[in-house]
């Protein structure tokens, strides 16, 4: 079983909002294009296609060259296509090219079962077939003019809220899950945590398809605060993007996957670059760029703090129960709140 030992910093500013914005516009195409020059091709010549979801291209670009000075990864060059993970496990899904796919969440692998792309014990290692850990967190303004603190606060008098798509954002599905369990955390019934819901959306102005997209909506000066993972917005920090953020006293553990996919020509050698994704190499580089990394050693290496009120999915009865029950597009909980 994997260790939920995980942390919990606030806040931090900077500056440089143009940096961030062009990584938004990069990332916002699922558009492959190679992580290293064909003239790094070492005698093995092998080329490994990586499919992600929007928000981890920063750590991939520096995680690659490490897998490539390693026996295993010599001779190994990537192509990379990172977009909405919901997007992304569709397109694989409908032939898009690809050797290994690094998701939002597990429903967005587990998807790619039955069609036969990914083996269906994927998730049958020491990790449950997980890279990262993160969780949802409230960015707001510098200084956090609105006094945003906890999840009642989002639903106040002149408060907008930015959020992705469920449709297409696997980080939407963690922010609504956010905030309906923290409901529950607080100790209100299952309808109230629904009502809640319903109210919440009524703040939430727009819709982008992925979380890099609605950063960059807010980013643009849209909105008084982002849902988000962690990581993103310590990924904009670092960008020099002038925000903050606020941990809730409730939230959601995110739980981010990673498969090889079974139509790989390289199995191997795709096999190979995810074992080296639960490195210490590798994941003191997710450290580094926001993520909570799920090598309990790793992990104990950075200072982030755990909410009190912090829950998982698997308290929610697990991703099948969630999607049948939240997001199905026609009788979900989400379709209706969203309905009015």
């Amino acid at each position: 079983m994997r260790s939920h030992d995980c942390l919990l910093h606030v806040q931090g500013t900077l500056t440089r909002r143009q940096t961030l914005l062009a990584l938004v516009a990069a990332a916002a195409t699922p558009a492959l294009g190679s992580a290293l020059p064909r003239a790094a091709l070492a005698q093995e010549n092998v080329t490994l296609t990586l499919v992600a979801y929007s928000t981890p291209r920063e750590a991939y670009e520096e995680i690659i060259p490490l897998f490539q000075a390693t026996p295993e990864g010599a001779g190994v060059t990537f192509d990379t296509s990172y977009a909405a993970s919901g997007e992304q496990s569709r397109a694989v899904e409908s032939g898009l090219p690809a050797d290994i796919v690094a998701l939002s969440l597990a429903p967005d692998v587990d998807r790619l079962v039955e069609p036969g792309l990914v083996a269906e014990d994927w998730s049958a290692d020491e990790y449950e077939g997980m890279v990262t850990d993160s969780i949802v967190v409230f960015a707001v303004r510098p200084g956090n003019p609105d006094e945003i603190a906890g999840w009642d606060d989002l639903i106040g008098e002149g408060i907008e809220v930015i959020t992705p798509n469920p449709l297409t954002s696997g980080g939407a599905k963690w922010n609504i899950m956010a905030g309906y369990g923290a409901q529950l955390e607080q100790g209100k019934t299952e309808e109230e945590a629904v009502e809640y819901l319903r109210q919440l959306f009524t703040h939430v102005p727009v819709q982008d398809k992925s979380a890099r997209e609605s950063l960059a909506t807010f980013l643009g000066g849209k909105g008084t605060v982002l849902l988000a993972y962690e990581n993103e917005v310590i990924t904009a920090q670092q960008a020099g993007e002038e925000i903050e953020y606020v941990i809730p006293e409730e939230t959601i553990l995110i739980e981010n996957p990673v498969a090889v996919v079974t139509e790989s020509a390289n199995p191997e050698k795709a096999a190979a670059f995810v074992t080296f994704l639960r490195s210490p190499e590798a994941q003191r580089v997710f450290g580094e760029k926001g993520y909570r990394p799920i090598v309990p050693e790793i992990l104990g290496e950075f200072e982030y703090p755990t909410p009190a009120g912090l829950f998982t999915i698997a308290d929610h009865g697990g991703w099948p129960e969630v999607n049948a029950k939240f997001f199905d597009p026609d009788t979900g909980i989400v379709a209706q709140v969203q309905q009015g």
